[in-house]
């Protein structure tokens, strides 16, 4: 049967399913590797975790877009601010594990060659990505609760100050009139109750965007760090293409003086032969004089 939560997009299984750091550490305990080395295994592990919790994260801001249009509307009540503190506890909890998973695979990927480090540039500029747009409708949902709840504040007040007006009149007037007070305080202690509630949801989905942006520095200081490694590959890359530039145009070189020593050798032969024919033949004609 589906809930009011499956209507509004709701993502199942919010901080139920075992992505992020377990399944990172279970990677990490698999993995055929040696210390300091790279283990592919969990490399692919934390990979497919940090791909799959961006998944996730986009199906929460999606949720909050759709129910940010429902705040001050008809249909906003506290249930549906109840789902929307829950998703948003759940979603920066997946948040703060994904990013300690990008940390540990920035480490594990320090042994690995260009195309892996490119490949976890690209998960965490897309789960970046993806957390600024849900930071950006956590702060909207913010400041319009903020906002309804400013508007409600106002008119609960105007009940309140036009609640005492009323003459005297005989005594069924009066005891109708005390009825109706009393019938408007109880109102009014509901509506106060309820402001209270609400603005501690509020409260908490403003911590919660805090709590998101802290997460964006990290991000954004670990994309630096990784920007870093993959500019010191390329000038590895680059320092080891130009010494085997040097080594090619020394063994040329090498080859060229090679062949030159060889003439010489090949030229001295040919004389020493020659010279050898002509001894010879100058002491045969002898003997034969």
């Amino acid at each position: 049967m589906s809930t009011e939560g499956d209507r509004f997009g709701l993502p199942r299984g919010i901080g139920q399913r075992d992505y992020g750091a377990m399944s990172s550490t279970a990677g990490s305990s698999t993995g055929a590797t040696t210390l300091g080395g790279f283990s592919p295994t969990e490399f692919i592990s934390l990979s497919e975790s940090i791909a799959a919790n961006t998944i996730m994260v986009k199906q929460s801001w999606q949720f909050l877009e759709k129910v940010n249009r429902l705040i001050g509307s008809a249909k906003d009540n506290q249930s549906l601010r109840d789902k929307i503190n829950d998703n948003q506890s759940g979603t920066n909890q997946k948040i703060t594990m994904t990013t300690r998973d990008l940390q540990r695979l920035t480490t594990v990927v320090r042994s690995g060659d260009k195309q892996q480090k490119l490949q976890v540039e690209k998960l965490t500029s897309d789960f970046k990505n993806m957390v600024q747009a849900y930071s950006k409708s956590q702060q909207s949902i913010a400041a319009k609760m903020k906002q309804v709840l400013l508007v409600n504040a106002s008119q609960a007040d105007d009940q309140a100050s036009g609640g005492g007006d009323g003459g005297m009149g005989d005594s069924a007037s009066e005891l109708l009139q005390q009825q109706q007070q009393m019938q408007i305080q109880q109102s009014l202690q509901f509506e106060q109750q309820l402001l209270l509630e609400r603005e501690q949801r509020v409260r908490e989905i403003e911590a919660n965007v805090l709590d998101v942006n802290h997460i964006m520095r990290e991000l954004s200081s670990l994309t630096n760090q990784q920007g870093e490694a993959i500019d010191s590959i390329e000038n590895s890359i680059a320092g080891t293409a130009e010494n085997v530039e040097r080594g090619a145009e020394e063994l040329d070189k090498a080859a060229t003086y090679q062949n030159k020593y060889r003439r010489k050798v090949l030229i001295l032969l040919i004389i020493a032969v020659i010279l050898g024919l002509i001894v010879t033949g100058t002491i045969i004609s002898k003997l034969k004089s």
